[in-house]
């Protein structure tokens, strides 16, 4: 198991939706339930939530609980003329200054 202890990073801001919808709601507070996923969003479970997941079988586990995306994916998205706001891509945490793409499965945050 890989410990991220020695990267500097912050939570810009949290997102949760209860129904399936593209982009997530802007949030003071999630609360993380282990092995879950976030309290009230449409993701919570042990098994996959998913649409297409489920379809294709509904008893996998659900390795997706959380989305996390870095801010800077905005920043560039922005350069490239697309304005996106923190949970307009689903996501239940923005982060900045933590390079999410380059952590190893496993990764404790």
């Amino acid at each position: 198991m890989h410990h991220l202890e020695s990267q500097a990073g912050e939570v810009v801001s949290v997102h949760r939706s209860a129904t399936h919808t593209f982009s997530k709601e802007t949030v003071e507070v999630i609360k993380l339930l282990s092995g879950l996923g976030v309290e009230g969003d449409a993701h919570l479970g042990k098994t996959v939530k998913h649409r297409f997941r489920v379809a294709q079988k509904p008893n996998q586990p659900n390795l997706r609980q959380v989305h996390l995306i870095h801010s800077e994916l905005f920043d560039e998205v922005r350069k490239a003329g697309f304005q996106v706001e923190p949970g307009q891509m689903g996501e239940n945490i923005t982060t900045r200054g933590i390079q999410l793409l380059a952590l190893p499965t496993g990764t404790k945050l």
